[in-house]
């Protein structure tokens, strides 16, 4: 069955003239189009980390900032990609919008975020979603959902209104050395290209067989 699902990618290009020179701004276009599109969660991203032991792990979290800088996002420090994060800095992130038949693929090295804004971004986020980054022990084995659901209500009663931020949340910056824009084209020929960094501060851009 699986072999038999096909599908032929007709929806774009991605030719050197059309690509913006620096792939922030490409990233921008494309996520801006992505929003516009009204897809679900368009700034959903996989995060892939490597723990000492060597082993790859992958998960989806949400872009919260995108500047020059780098990407955003927020986690839990003590959980399994703060953890492989601490032994091993360098990460990958990939976009998939399957209706505009691209991916973005982002390479980096990737550093805490500032205390502060930590700090602004948690006292921004909705009241429950506070209550559930500080009492979820995130990655570890818990008992049950009930123990889940005490540490919530025993959260509560202690913050009625605002639950400050816990020193082992907090922002994470990744600060790219490559982009590799995807769009999809007929016969599995599709337009792949490349930006990596140069030791100037330029971006060079290469295209790359599908």
């Amino acid at each position: 069955m699986l072999r038999d699902l096909r599908s032929d990618y007709t929806y774009g290009t991605l030719l050197e003239q059309e690509a913006d020179p620096n792939p922030f701004r490409q990233l921008e276009r494309w996520l801006r189009e992505a929003i516009e599109a009204h897809l679900y969660e368009p700034h959903g991203m996989t995060l892939s980390t490597v723990g000492e032991n060597g082993r790859p792990s992958s998960r989806v979290v949400l872009l919260r900032g995108l500047d020059e800088g780098g990407l955003v996002f927020f986690s839990n420090y003590q959980s399994r990609k703060g953890r492989e994060l601490a032994v091993n800095p360098w990460a990958c992130l990939n976009f998939w919008w399957p209706p505009l038949e691209r991916q973005v693929r982002v390479e980096g090295q990737v550093e805490r975020l500032e205390a502060e804004l930590s700090d602004e971004y948690f006292a921004s986020r909705p009241y429950e979603s506070q209550l559930g980054a500080v009492a979820s022990p995130q990655s570890q084995v818990i008992a049950s959902r009930e123990e889940l659901e005490a540490r919530i209500a025993e959260l509560r009663a202690r913050y009625p209104e605002r639950v400050p931020r816990p020193a082992y949340w907090g922002g994470y910056r990744l600060r790219p050395d490559a982009f590799e824009f995807w769009q999809g084209r007929p016969s599995r020929l599709h337009d792949r290209l490349l930006y990596r960094l140069q030791l100037d501060g330029t971006w060079k851009i290469q295209r790359l067989a599908p």
